[in-house]
């Protein structure tokens, strides 16, 4: 019988070795731990299975196999995990079979769009004349050959359909082209490229796959679209004159930016992307530092220059699923653009949430007007050297906001302390934040003991930025009983002794999910019999419960000494006293009616639980 596309992948990955390159892990037994990316913690609670081929995190109890971790991070749907862990594994997906066209997914048409039109984008930079233009243009700002043809750049014909009229000829509806972010829709119906005339970056996901683009603007130097080849098939796409150029009216708004993105999509989410992550995060978790750029080229000269763990947040501050994607690789980042830090700036909404969530942050500073392109083109070492000085965050708020305010002047000295305090207050360590509290009361001439009666009345950064508390995870608490009962289930699969002292009766008060699983492992002749037997659901306990069992063992030895027996007599012990409450109900209902005869037979009852607890 031949196995599936899924159980081949499984056969050919590693979970640990999928998961890591996700997440830091760390060996703990015979198993590995990692703090959770699902969920803010500090202590680690997510662990992996490399003998089950599992992960669970014990905080906010989610868990699977690897397609389960890959859908979850990634927040896709089965089919793009599927195609997401078949290359990895080196697995070949054939579309044309039946089981497999229920597989095919909306993202994954899109993929292929935009797979196709950056083939379009690098050949038009290549052989059209204007694109040859583009090239120059970037040649000139030092990116390399090389660079070019990693990046992947590209360039937008200056025509009002020549890469719909391309994506058509490979069967894409204009609709479908919209979908992906690189047509817009007219008024009076049809559509138009988003993207003319331009200087072509494009934006990959964390498995280089191309979610959207970048587009820079370089001039309105014609409309010569080149034949490009895809496969066996070629298309000519021309344009003609004053046809194919770009109206007047088309450059005002959206053609008139500097750079113009591709908008959010289904593939694309500007807040949860990161450029240059997916080449950089192998150099991010190797160096344990992150460096955040602004810009594509920053990203590009600084990797070309051989400083390669680098990122651009792309225009944007720090978003929160930015920092859950960076957290997965470092908490350490240096951060190197433009940043106006006093106020109620989202640049410092930001920062304060990457500090909240326990990131340690420095600053680049460069040259007044310079981002690090231009550093980077005047002398790499420039660049290198900047990057060692690096000054901590608090060093950074104080340099910037007292160069910008007078604070010889009374009003000087309040909006200094009204900007500083607040970033004090929040330092857990009282001497470090005494340390910085004599430090401003040095620098505005101000009694370190009025500062500190300020400092009392000074809302903390949170609440005066409105930064929402660390998320939490609010698990119901499960019983005592129920803790017991999976801890003699725990039992009975370690112990196939254990297995053969449960006996029908103790069954019988057991929940029926642990009876029937303890039933098919009594019937079976050993427990890898057992657990082919089982449900799927049944199975994923079975799993749950051996990896908390060797995490138990590993955290926690106090456990180890409650036995079987033990166990199994509290269980029956709790069960008799909820029937013995329920007795006692039933006998007050009977003794306020008076039946005699009803509470004969229950106080009878009642004796005999009584006494069985107390033999037991």
């Amino acid at each position: 019988m031949t196995s599936s596309p899924i159980d081949d992948i499984k056969a050919r990955l590693d979970i640990v070795e999928v998961i890591s390159s996700y997440i830091k892990l760390q060996k703990a037994g015979a198993n590995y731990r990692a703090v959770c990316p699902f969920h803010s913690e500090k202590s680690p609670s997510f662990f992996v299975s490399p003998a089950r081929q599992i992960w669970h995190c014990f905080g906010c109890n989610s868990g699977g196999d690897v397609f389960g971790f890959v859908k979850q991070i990634e927040g896709i749907e089965f089919g793009d995990a599927l195609k997401i862990l078949a290359q990895k594994a080196g697995v070949e997906l054939k579309p044309f079979r039946p089981e497999f066209k229920e597989l095919a997914t909306e993202r994954t048409r899109l993929y292929e769009a935009t797979e196709l039109a950056t083939s379009f984008f690098e050949k038009q930079l290549e052989a059209s004349a204007a694109g040859k233009k583009a090239k120059d243009y970037l040649l000139g700002r030092g990116i390399s050959e090389d660079s070019i043809k990693k990046w992947r750049l590209g360039y937008s014909p200056d025509t009002w359909q020549g890469l719909i009229d391309f994506l058509s000829g490979r069967g894409f509806k204009n609709a479908e082209v919209e979908k992906a972010g690189l047509a817009i829709k007219k008024d009076s119906g049809g559509h138009y490229d988003r993207f003319r005339g331009r200087i072509m970056f494009p934006i990959f996901d964390l498995n280089s796959q191309i979610i959207g683009f970048g587009g820079r603007v370089v001039g309105r130097p014609g409309a010569e679209v080149v034949e490009i080849e895809t496969g066996t098939r070629v298309q000519a796409i021309k344009g003609s004159g004053q046809k194919g150029r770009v109206s007047t009216e088309d450059n005002i708004g959206i053609g008139t930016a500097k750079y113009i993105n591709t908008p959010s999509t289904i593939l694309y989410d500007k807040s949860r992307t990161l450029y240059g992550l997916d080449k950089a995060k192998v150099e991010v978790r190797k160096k344990d530092t992150c460096i955040l750029v602004e810009g594509y080229t920053d990203v590009i000269l600084s990797s070309q220059s051989g400083i390669e763990n680098v990122a651009a947040v792309s225009g944007t501050a720090l978003t929160p699923l930015q920092l859950k994607i960076l957290r997965r690789y470092t908490e350490n980042l240096l951060i190197s653009f433009d940043m106006d830090l006093a106020g109620d700036s989202a640049t410092k909404r930001g920062i304060n949430l990457a500090l909240n969530q326990g990131f340690n942050i420095k600053v680049v500073t460069l040259p007044e007007g310079k981002d690090a392109a231009d550093l980077i083109l005047k002398s790499i070492k420039s660049w290198e050297e900047s990057i060692e000085k690096a000054k901590s965050i608090l060093e950074f708020y104080f340099e910037t906001t007292l160069k910008k305010l007078d604070k010889k002047e009374i009003e000087g000295k309040k909006e200094i302390s009204k900007i500083l305090l607040p970033i004090i207050k929040r330092i857990p360590n009282k001497i470090e934040q005494t340390f910085w509290l004599q430090r401003l009361s040095n620098e505005i001439q101000v009694k370190e003991e009025d500062l500190i009666i300020e400092l009392a009345k000074t809302k903390s950064e949170e609440e005066v930025l409105g930064l929402e508390p660390e998320e939490t995870i609010n698990l119901p608490l499960k019983t005592r009983k129920e803790l017991l009962e999976e801890r003699l289930l725990i039992l009975v699969l370690s112990d196939r002794q254990n297995l053969e002292k449960v006996t029908a009766e103790d069954l019988e008060m057991l929940p029926s999910n642990i009876s029937q699983i303890i039933r098919v492992y009594q019937q079976a002749k050993d427990s890898e019999t057992a657990f082919k037997k089982l449900k799927s659901e049944e199975k994923k306990t079975v799993d749950y419960l051996l990896l908390k069992a060797e995490m138990l063992q590993e955290l926690s030895k106090k456990d180890q000494d409650i036995d079987f027996l033990d166990c199994l007599r509290e269980i029956k012990n709790m069960q008799i006293k909820a029937d013995l409450e329920l007795l006692s109900q039933d006998l007050r209902a009977a003794e306020f009616k008076k039946d005699a005869k009803v509470i004969t037979t229950l106080v009878e009852k009642f004796n005999q639980l009584v006494k069985k607890l107390s033999k037991d």
